[in-house]
């Protein structure tokens, strides 16, 4: 259920400053945006499971707190992230 490295590596790179940038808050949330959308795929064939359900829902709430954070921080970085992971914001 969890990133594979090459997956997680082009997701550093193409939202972080170098390849090296896994802390940023852009990378954290586009990281975060993958396991949800694999986790919501798993969802659709195993609906009984609630006890995933629950690591999603923590998944969710961080991912959102870390977006409150940076619209509070950098509104325009905000914005482009929201754009490009085509979140509903």
């Amino acid at each position: 259920m969890s990133l594979t490295k090459e997956k997680k590596q082009s997701i550093i790179k193409d939202f972080g400053a170098n390849e090296k940038d896994s802390g940023s808050t852009e990378v954290q949330i586009a990281l975060l945006s993958a396991r949800i959308s694999d986790l919501t795929e798993h969802f659709r064939i195993h609906k009984k499971d609630h006890n995933s359900r629950r690591g999603l829902l923590k998944l969710v709430g961080q991912r959102r707190r870390l977006l409150k954070y940076l619209q509070r921080e950098d509104l325009e970085k905000y914005r482009e992230i929201i754009k490009r992971l085509n979140l509903r914001k």
